[in-house]
């Protein structure tokens, strides 16, 4: 059994996709206590690295392209390629692509192999498919996903043209049927107009799942590479995309965890055991 694929597309500019398609991933490890891969999939503007704290990373998209190219990539080396998060032993992610000039390069054979890869090595995948249906990433994400996650915000200039010309008009190109497609709206603390959720679900002709409210420590934590110290400590950040991670737990039929489970000292005890592959 191979474990599903939820990916995130962002509108044009892009603001909030990746924070939120990690947070989602960092639910559903929190919910069911499995491994949970994430899959950073910007070629050219990969930012999560720095979000996390790790100025020059080694677990990069370009530092497995020799495996991609070759399809040798195995579960065991997309593990070891990973970040593993020390605030969520759930969490192994893989970071973007940093070599800039190489993205135009990257083959629709070269995700579809970092993504069946990654479907034999986790019980879950999320992907990061970033907003730009010229490149291969996003496009083998979206065709492959078992739930699509679009994410924008309540400026109409962010996702008016978006959901016509990409959504509508170039998704069924490619295979997939706009309607598959669930509303995240992304909102800042310094909202003073704009579209609200139910506006941009009417307008974009989309259901909701859910939304990602974020605050000003929130901005502050991407800034200072504390981002997963906001999603566990600060009051909204440790309530953030809960409710569509769960939504999408049960969705997928992945296994929810049981109260004692959740507990940290509980998931500590099992880390030193071993028994959580860490």
């Amino acid at each position: 059994m191979t474990a599903p694929l939820i990916a995130f597309i962002g509108t044009t500019p892009n603001i909030g996709t990746t924070a939120a398609a990690y947070a989602a991933a960092c639910r559903i490890a929190e919910q069911t206590g499995g491994e949970v891969g994430f899959l950073c999939l910007n070629l050219k503007s990969a930012k999560l690295h720095r979000y996390l704290g790790s100025d020059a990373p080694a677990h990069t998209l370009d530092a497995i392209r020799p495996e991609l190219k070759s399809r040798s990539l195995t579960p065991r080396m997309l593990r070891r390629a990973c970040w593993s998060s020390p605030d969520e032993p759930g969490m192994h992610a893989l970071f973007g692509n940093l070599l800039r000039d190489q993205a135009e390069y990257f083959t629709p054979e070269e995700a579809e192999h970092l993504l069946e890869t990654a479907a034999l090595t986790f019980s879950a995948v999320v992907a990061d498919a970033g907003c730009y249906w010229d490149n291969a990433a996003t496009i083998s994400a979206a065709r492959r996903a078992d739930s699509r996650i679009l994410c924008t915000t309540g400026a109409l200039s962010h996702f008016q043209e978006d959901c016509s010309r990409w959504i509508r008009q170039v998704s069924p190109l490619f295979g997939v049927d706009p309607s598959v497609y669930e509303l995240l709206p992304i909102h800042s603390p310094w909202r003073t107009g704009g579209y609200k959720m139910k506006e941009i679900g009417k307008e974009t002709g989309l259901p909701l799942i859910g939304n990602f409210q974020t605050n000003e420590a929130f901005y502050d934590s991407l800034d200072h590479g504390r981002y997963g110290h906001w999603l566990k400590k600060d009051a909204a950040g440790a309530q953030v995309m809960s409710g569509p991670a769960e939504t999408l737990v049960k969705r997928h039929g992945l296994r929810q965890r049981a109260a004692v489970e959740s507990q940290p000292w509980y998931r500590r005890l099992r880390a030193h055991r071993g028994e959580l592959g860490v």
